[in-house]
């Protein structure tokens, strides 16, 4: 362990320690409130509903899926910097830090 802050370590190192902990603690509501703030689920919350935006929220629900929880996420700065702080919050909320 070193004795950097959270926030410094690599973001990819962050989010597995976070999502270690999240897993070992079985904290759907983690995994979820992370989900909901990938890009592609904001962009969702704009859209009508109606059967005509239904393809494009399927497309944007599984985009935002492998942003977050594909081998190497694809995020821009503002979204990892929100992530970096949830993940390093979590893992100090939880003593893992």
């Amino acid at each position: 362990m070193t004795d950097a802050p959270l926030e410094d370590l690599p973001f990819d190192e962050l989010r597995q320690r976070a999502f270690h902990v999240a897993e070992h603690r079985l904290d759907l509501g983690f995994f979820v409130d992370v989900y909901s703030h990938m890009p592609g689920m904001v962009a969702i919350e704009g859209e009508g509903g109606d059967l005509g935006s239904t393809g494009g929220t399927i497309i944007e629900s599984i985009r935002a899926f492998k942003q977050m929880f594909g081998d190497s996420p694809d995020i821009d700065e503002d979204t990892e910097a929100l992530l970096r702080a949830r993940f390093a919050t979590y893992l100090r909320e939880h003593g893992k830090g």
